[in-house]
């Protein structure tokens, strides 16, 4: 090596030494201005809790179980009124062409599921096969295989199917419960009938209620994109393990803004589980109507709280109307835990089995006492415990 090569190689050296000595006594030794400050995030190591890079290992565990679903509804082409008026007749006689009216055509719509177990049940949303006279579903390895309905509870909008196919994939579930706001998720299902796809976002918030949507809300909000089509589909976590069936958005454009709603998978295995034992869902029922006690109720009733509902209705030889509760009653708790809203006596109560007892803290003209009712089966057009 030339000797002013070398030269300037050692100065280079002795250079780049010279400011890793300055930088790392900076970094360590002085106090933190903003050049220091920089410096010691460029020289950190990426912190243990950084993300994969890729996602793929999830979606290749999570995609194979989220399936397709197509069904036809056959309905009935009505008349327009104008063709039946006497007078619309009268004007225009001949010129009146209805060969329509009582004719057949198929409605079509798409939504989206996954495979919960190899007996080949599937879990979407009541809506997406609400009405249905047929339902085709399509799993991504190119099967296909027509479903049948093993139960339906609308008023969590979760719907069981059936098929009949060999060696289905199943997803794995997670715990929803363990679910944290900003944790990553995915959402893949089959978003305006282009195919599969997935999208990535993260929680945005968890036990999302009163957005009157369905009338048990515990829902999971989250940014990942969902569009027409995704209903039913999967809310799965980074490894690829389902933490809810995506259901909903808020949208004022009928595509993603960014606000989508998932029901956590824990609340759909326990409705899996009724709808596979009894073909409905089993809720908790007394039979009254509350509201929830707002600041000018407190006022008027000169209580102390805005905790706790007021009953309003009482459906006559119900659980509620034998255990003795009248409209006016406060109920201040349930089995030991206040009631702060309607929610939380709603969650309670419909959690019973029928035949359980239920203690309720009742306060009645400055009073305070305990009574206790059996719940019973909630009809299917049960008066709403709360509003």
């Amino acid at each position: 090596m030339p000797p002013f090569v070398k030269a300037i190689t050692i100065g280079l050296i002795a250079t780049a030494s010279f400011i890793y000595f300055v930088t790392e006594f900076s970094v360590e030794s002085s106090p933190e201005t903003g050049n220091d400050a920089f410096l010691k995030i460029a020289a950190a190591k990426p912190p243990v809790f950084s993300g994969p890079v890729s996602y793929s290992s999830a979606v290749k565990a999570a995609s194979p179980a989220v399936v397709n679903i197509n069904t036809e509804k056959v309905v009935t082409v009505r008349s327009h009124p104008f063709f039946s008026d006497p007078v619309f007749k009268q004007m225009f006689g001949d010129m009146i062409v209805d060969g329509t009216a009582g004719s057949k055509r198929v409605e079509n719509s798409l939504g989206s599921g996954v495979i919960i177990n190899r007996d080949g049940y599937v879990l979407t949303n009541n809506h997406v096969i609400q009405g249905a006279d047929a339902i085709h579903v399509s799993l991504k390895d190119g099967r296909s295989s027509s479903a049948s309905v093993i139960g339906t509870d609308p008023e969590t909008d979760i719907a069981l199917l059936k098929i009949d196919l060999d060696e289905l994939p199943v997803i794995t579930i997670g715990d929803s419960d363990q679910l944290e706001i900003g944790d990553v998720v995915l959402a893949i299902g089959n978003p305006f009938g282009v195919g599969q796809t997935v999208t990535m976002g993260i929680v945005s918030a968890t036990g999302r209620t009163q957005l009157g949507i369905n009338t048990f809300e515990n829902f999971i909000q989250t940014d990942a994109a969902i569009n027409p089509g995704n209903s039913g589909g999967a809310l799965v976590d980074a490894y690829g393990r389902l933490i809810g069936i995506n259901t909903a958005i808020f949208s004022r454009s009928g595509g993603s803004q960014g606000v989508g709603f998932a029901i956590p998978s824990k609340m759909a295995e326990d409705i899996m589980k009724q709808l596979i034992e009894y073909g409905h869902a089993v809720r908790g029922w007394l039979g009254f109507e509350g509201h929830a006690l707002t600041p000018k109720l407190v006022e008027s009733l000169e209580l102390d709280t805005t905790e706790g509902i007021i009953i309003t209705a009482i459906v006559r030889n119900s659980p509620a109307h034998k255990a003795g509760l009248e409209p006016g009653d406060i109920i201040a708790g349930i089995d030991d835990s206040k009631v702060k809203s309607g929610h939380d006596a709603l969650a309670v109560i419909t959690s019973k089995q029928p035949g359980d007892k239920v203690t309720l803290l009742i306060k009645r003209d400055g009073r305070q006492y305990s009574v206790t009712a059996t719940t019973i089966a909630r009809p299917a057009q049960a008066i709403s415990e709360v509003k």
